[in-house]
């Protein structure tokens, strides 16, 4: 095994001739004033940054602002048709209501917003529990023949789902929740990705910015954040939480990187991982995250990471996601 992780390659995701690097632009842009558009010219410089760096992997889902994600995305490809060509464009729905019929027209309507013929990958968000899944996936594969998609993805599914969706198409990729702070899919899902060739696409990966060490020992957040309702964040598991991150910034320290950076980099040489999305809001932020991709990391440093890891993940319990939404 090398010393040193340097400049990492392209991906592909599915039998999509576009390659894109590792790192992908997330596309939930949490806390922008969609209504007055406070925010909004900081977005597409971020995304602008992003794609000069060569950070091609856009990701956004129709819930993300009630489509208002999808809609700045397709605004920032129309001002430039260079762009579109470029990005590996990647879009996600889901209902309370599984239907063939109901997917077909979110994947029109995600087109219209995102102002494009073909969108590269689109996924399944959240699965319903007890619900057969297969119409969703039927109404995929007949998108894919009609060209309105390029592959298939889901996100956050289970093995016995992702199985059960399996008799009528294929699966191209798994969006997952996964970080120093949440590994739980690496004992069943992640396998089962490698073992039948699906990509695996990571989001949380600075675990609600708790990786880019922003949050002091005491939380001070007002009554109402939704941060409350993350089970990182529970009085009885934060103390742990706080506790690892102290050990992950002295390695910080002494290699002389970012926290952040650690963290992203970790997840890009993790076994199975194919891609990694984070969120920028501002051209500074992307061009941040953009310089993980040619840094060099040592191997020694990234099993002090996994130790770290190892040891706080004893406390984290396992409730499917640190959300608390199980639909």
């Amino acid at each position: 095994m090398s010393s040193e992780r340097s400049v990492l390659s392209l991906v592909q995701i599915g039998r999509s001739a576009k390659k894109h690097a590792p790192l992908g632009m997330g596309g939930s842009f949490y806390g922008l004033d969609h209504k007055n558009r406070e925010g909004e010219a900081d977005i597409l410089a971020a995304m602008a940054a992003a794609l000069e760096q060569d950070i091609t992997h856009f990701d956004t889902a129709t819930g993300y602002g009630n489509g208002y994600s999808e809609r700045l995305i397709g605004r920032f490809m129309a001002a430039d048709p260079s762009r579109r060509e470029r990005i590996f464009l990647a879009s996600k729905f889901s209902s309370d209501e599984v239907s063939a019929q109901g997917m077909m027209q979110a994947i029109d309507a995600s087109r219209a917003r995102l102002q494009t013929d073909m969108i590269d990958l689109y996924y399944i968000h959240w699965p319903r529990t007890g619900k057969d899944l297969r119409p969703w996936m039927e109404a995929l594969e007949t998108a894919r023949q009609q060209g309105k998609i390029a592959a298939i993805g889901v996100s956050n599914f289970s093995v016995a789902q992702m199985e059960q969706i399996s008799q009528v198409g294929r699966i191209d990729a798994h969006q997952l929740g996964y970080s120093l702070l949440w590994r739980f899919d690496e004992q069943d899902i992640i396998p089962y990705c490698i073992d039948h060739d699906i990509s695996v696409v990571v989001y949380s990966a600075l675990a609600h910015g708790i990786l880019a060490g922003k949050y002091d020992r005491q939380l001070d957040f007002v009554s109402d954040d939704q941060r409350w309702s993350i089970l990182l964040f529970r009085d009885e598991v934060w103390p742990h939480v706080y506790e690892a991150v102290e050990a992950f910034k002295s390695v910080a320290a002494r290699t002389q990187h970012s926290l952040a950076h650690l963290a992203l980099r970790w997840l890009l040489h993790r076994p199975g991982v194919t891609s990694v999305l984070v969120s920028a809001k501002n051209e500074k932020q992307a061009l941040a995250n953009a310089q993980v991709l040619q840094i060099d990391i040592a191997d020694q440093v990234l099993d002090e990471l996994t130790a770290v890891s190892d040891q706080v993940r004893q406390h984290i319990p396992d409730e499917g996601n640190p959300f608390g939404y199980h639909p």
